[in-house]
């Protein structure tokens, strides 16, 4: 039986193009889901995340936004969908104490997908905790 998808929040995104920022952990656990073929996906909002902190100088990049987002996804990084279901969903998630409309697409989306979230955002690792959602810290 493959492994559930990952999906990457936009930091563990941005991490996986940098050498030495993903735990060793998160690294085995991407290696095992790519020699598994399970997928590793991103969510599209995680392009607008990329460009508002290129846009607002938190990030600095290589290359511009749409160049980098377009190499993560020839890195064998799929795309997953962002589909009304799931922009719905992110308003009506239980029990859910995560502030940020992107946290909460993000996690809407795993839930939806069944995917585990891939991430270091501490109200999204509670959030998994309390059994809401399938999380990895990275």
């Amino acid at each position: 039986m493959n492994p559930a998808p990952i999906l990457l929040d936009t930091c563990a995104a941005i991490w996986t193009t940098s050498a030495g920022s993903l735990s060793e952990e998160a690294e085995a656990v991407l290696s095992k889901a790519m020699t598994q073929s399970a997928p590793v996906l991103v969510s599209p909002i995680t392009a607008w995340e990329v460009g508002q902190l290129v846009a607002k100088a938190r990030l600095v990049l290589s290359e511009d936004p749409k160049s980098w987002f377009a190499g993560l996804l020839e890195s064998g990084v799929s795309l997953a969908e962002l589909t009304p279901e799931i922009l719905i969903d992110a308003s009506f998630l239980p029990s859910c104490t995560l502030r940020d409309p992107a946290d909460r697409i993000l996690a809407a989306t795993a839930r939806v997908l069944g995917c585990r979230l891939m991430t270091r955002d501490g109200p999204i690792l509670q959030y998994g905790g309390a059994g809401w959602l399938k999380t990895l810290a990275c």
